[in-house]
């Protein structure tokens, strides 16, 4: 039995939170929240607040036991990217990506 958490539209690169999310793979709700809050990385504090909300799923709709839940997948697919416009020299205009996720953790019981 496995519960889920997706935090959809997140403005901050896939890439970025990728990283974050090899940390936390495989460990214990609780060690992956300890890992989340000593890490100062940006994606940290919302993989925890998705994690917290996987673990709640997990006890309060399918009853799991919440001292034997572990994080059995965590990943984050890329969104839509917003275009945005910076100008430059001479007239041009150059195009940033500001760049979102979608990030999704699942826990499981052992």
């Amino acid at each position: 039995m496995e519960a889920r958490a997706e935090l959809k539209y997140a403005r901050i690169s896939p890439r970025k939170v990728q990283i974050v999310c090899d940390l936390i793979r495989g460990k214990d709700v609780e060690a992956a929240t300890a890992i989340l809050m000593a890490t100062p990385k940006a994606a940290s504090e919302l993989l925890l607040k998705v994690l917290k909300s996987a673990a709640a799923n997990a006890e309060n709709n399918y009853g799991m036991n919440p001292e034997k839940l572990y994080v059995s997948a965590t990943y984050a697919n890329p969104g839509p990217i917003l275009k945005r416009m910076m100008p430059r020299a001479q007239g041009r205009a150059y195009r940033i990506n500001k760049r979102t996720s979608h990030i999704t953790v699942v826990v499981s019981e052992k």
